[in-house]
């Protein structure tokens, strides 16, 4: 399942930089994450980087987005050009 942050987010610059798929990018108002491009950091660490640096807790599972780990770990390998 890929992340969205919620509209809390209070733009603080910490999750961006840590996005190693740069999904994240500022949008309107707020930071968005690009579902096509979160793989919640698998193939990259055991824990999505965005969550962990994240001071107010405002990233959460895209509902719209249901992705397993197998579906995701395909998406890391097609966007880092192992597929």
């Amino acid at each position: 399942m890929a992340l969205y942050i919620l509209d809390t987010c209070i733009n603080c610059d910490m999750c961006d930089p840590e996005c190693p798929n740069q999904a994240i990018s500022m949008g309107e108002e707020i930071y968005e994450i690009d579902p096509n491009l979160c793989t919640e950091c698998v193939g990259h660490y055991d824990k999505p980087t965005c969550v962990s640096v994240c001071p107010i807790d405002c990233i959460d599972p895209d509902p719209k987005h249901a992705e397993d780990q197998d579906t995701l770990l395909a998406k890391f390998m097609i966007l880092t050009g192992k597929a």
